[in-house]
Formats: C-alpha cells, structure tokens, sequence
C-alpha cells in the first residue's frame, strides 16, 4: 500500500503529539546532528518526526521492529508514549521491541569511517544509494576509504575497512561470513579484489529492489 494515502498515519500522529513532551524531542540526537549539518533548514516538521515515526509502529500493533543501531533512542520514544497513552487512556497499543541485527546495524560513511552514513551528505560519495546504478556503485566502492596495510580484518586500529567488511557481511549471499572484531574474510589478494568483489555483492543485492521501482515508477496510478 501506499503510506501517504492511509490518514490515520497523519491523525495518530497529531493525537500523539499532544501527549509529547518538548523535552522528549529536543534530547533527540538525529535532531541535534539536523541542526549542526543543515542549521538553515530546521522546521516543525523535523522537529516532530521522531513522533510520526512512533505513529507508523505504533498504529499496526507490531511486536517487533527491525531497525538500525541509530534508531534504538527512536523506538524509546515510541515505547515511552506507547505506555504514556495506556496509563492515560486504558491499554491501547503493544508496547513495541527492537529487532537489531549483529551485522549491519550501524553503516559508518564510505569517505569518513567516524561518521554514520547518511544520504542527506553533500558528498555522495559518502553513501550507496538503493538507486545507485552498477557503474556508480563500483566507483563509490573503489573510492572508499581504506587503512594503511593490507590486511583485510575487523579491528578497531582499522575502521575503514571494518565498516566495509560490516558491509559485506550484510549483504545476503555473504551473511554466513565471520566478521567480529579480529576476525579475518575470505582471503582477497588486496584491498583492491575485496572491494570488486563487495561492489558486485551491493549490486547483487539491489537488483531486485531498483526493478520494483522502475515497475512501479512506470505506473505511478497503481
């Protein structure tokens, strides 16, 4: 379905707004990064997403909700105004419980292994995007920082290439690779092979996903 066509989305959202406290949104920490990354374009509507976000769990009565490592202080939010609203208003809503997956809970940016990666980034070399084509995607991967040497393992002396092994652990025909901290990959023969071989995963991967929305993007009425 279409979630922009479901109002209730909107009006749960609108009644949970009132039972929101301001001190709840200002400690958000997405919201604080906003305002440090993009001061000129700060609004009502950023400020009050984390409360639309609690809507869209909350109205489909789920047990659980995959998200990333990111998101937990969301789900807090959402889990605290669950049980605000049951004790005002009689037992209502499930109270909801992350689903974190070990690998690829928290992709760090492919120029910055400090940074989350985030698409709202004026680099866009910094990020994969579902829509990258083939040719995009293996030049962001050829680009992406690496460590010195050329060891290819998890190790904290070695964010680059630990986020990129994060990466290709997620992807779904690599998901049986090992990858906790010190722990080698198959062997490549240099930082140069394992990011052909993880670029052609993240295409693999996103194939099916791009192709769904061409289909779609080409009837827009349906």
């Amino acid at each position: 379905f279409i979630q922009s066509q479901v109002s209730a989305h909107a009006e749960l959202a609108n009644i949970l707004n009132n039972i929101t406290k301001l001190a709840e949104l200002q400690r958000m920490t997405q919201f604080k990064d906003k305002i440090t990354k993009h001061p000129q374009n700060i609004n009502l509507g950023l400020f009050s997403y984390p409360v639309l976000m609690t809507a869209d769990i909350l109205l489909y009565q789920t047990n659980l909700v995959p998200v990333g490592d990111d998101q937990k202080q969301h789900l807090e939010l959402t889990r605290t105004l669950a049980q605000r609203f049951n004790k005002l208003f009689g037992k209502t809503f499930i109270i909801p419980d992350a689903l974190i997956n070990k690998q690829g809970c928290r992709i760090m940016s492919l120029t910055d292994p400090n940074k989350k990666m985030d698409k709202s980034e004026a680099n866009a070399y910094s990020y994969i995007s579902l829509l990258d084509p083939p040719s995009v995607i293996r030049k962001k991967i050829q680009k992406a920082e690496t460590d010195s040497g050329k060891e290819i393992v998890a190790r904290p002396d070695k964010p680059a290439i630990s986020n990129l092994l994060n990466v290709y652990t997620s992807t779904s025909d690599a998901i049986g690779v090992i990858c906790t901290i010190g722990s080698d990959t198959p062997k490549f023969d240099g930082y140069g092979e394992f990011k052909k071989d993880l670029a052609e995963k993240i295409i693999k991967l996103l194939k099916p996903i791009q192709k769904k929305y061409q289909e779609l993007d080409k009837k827009p009425d349906k």
